[in-house]
């Protein structure tokens, strides 16, 4: 199966700050798209979506027509409409993959499916980040080296308010002795949800490759079967039918019908 990524990015600092547009001149969200399809290659199709895009291009049409998506966000989490984070919201309980990257943390789609504020430490300078495999035999750190090193980077520290994750494949450690839960899975309905900090816009974080490897792998992971996207739905069975469930709206308008 070709696994169909979209991978969107705010894409403000880029257009605002001159720096950042020297590191990415064409986009933090076009240096993950090259970095996902060298590494898939045939395996992915690889697309790009912006905020300031029609409905951020997370439209009806292109979210049914994505298994995994990957989102950085971070000057501009208030500009993202909320029927769209419904929308998007709904794909992933439904079964489509979410990688949230970076500040992305504190987007309304991942602190939605969290449920709790997402909020960090954080330190603005340029910190050397290492960041550690604790489960190597995840599919995600498949081909990963241990550690990482990211020579300039942002300092993110716990507490990261965050559910217990699912899976923690990576924590990284600072200068300053912080350390942090860096790569964490969860899954919500019939999604699979990946967070992974790295990738400040003040550094050339998506261009290190063993990132990149990071993302590549991950999209494989989140990636669910098209053949069965749906969202979870409560069924009503009669005794002994274990196979056909019959439609339930809710207590009060199933007891009007029945009568």
């Amino acid at each position: 199966m070709t696994i169909r990524v979209l991978v969107w990015g705010e894409n403000r600092h880029e257009q605002a700050e001159p720096e950042v547009a020297k590191i990415y001149p064409d986009g933090m969200h076009n240096a993950i798209r090259r970095g996902i399809e060298e590494r898939l290659g045939e395996r992915a199709t690889v697309r790009t979506a912006t905020l300031d895009d029609p409905e951020h291009g997370l439209t009806e049409d292109v979210l049914a027509a994505t298994d995994v998506l990957t989102w950085w966000g971070h000057a501009a989490h208030g500009e993202v409409a909320d029927e769209v984070v419904e929308r998007v919201h709904r794909h992933v309980l439904s079964g489509m993959g979410l990688l949230v990257l970076h500040s992305g943390h504190w987007s309304k789609i991942f602190t939605k499916l969290m449920g709790t504020t997402c909020t960090l430490r954080w330190r603005s300078q340029n910190d050397r980040e290492l960041i550690w495999t604790v489960n190597p035999t995840h599919p995600i750190a498949r081909g990963i080296p241990h550690p990482i090193e990211i020579p300039a980077q942002e300092m993110y520290g716990e507490q990261f308010d965050i559910p217990t994750p699912d899976e923690l494949i990576f924590i990284s450690s600072f200068t300053g002795g912080e350390v942090f839960r860096s790569g964490c899975t969860f899954r919500r309905g019939n999604g699979k949800i990946f967070y992974f900090s790295p990738g400040d816009q003040d550094y050339p974080v998506y261009h290190h490759p063993d990132v990149l490897q990071v993302l590549a792998n991950g999209v494989e992971w989140a990636a669910g079967d098209p053949a069965r996207r749906e969202l979870p739905t409560l069924l009503r069975y009669e005794m002994g039918d274990f196979f056909n469930g019959h439609g339930y709206r809710g207590a009060m308008h199933n007891k009007e019908s029945g009568q």
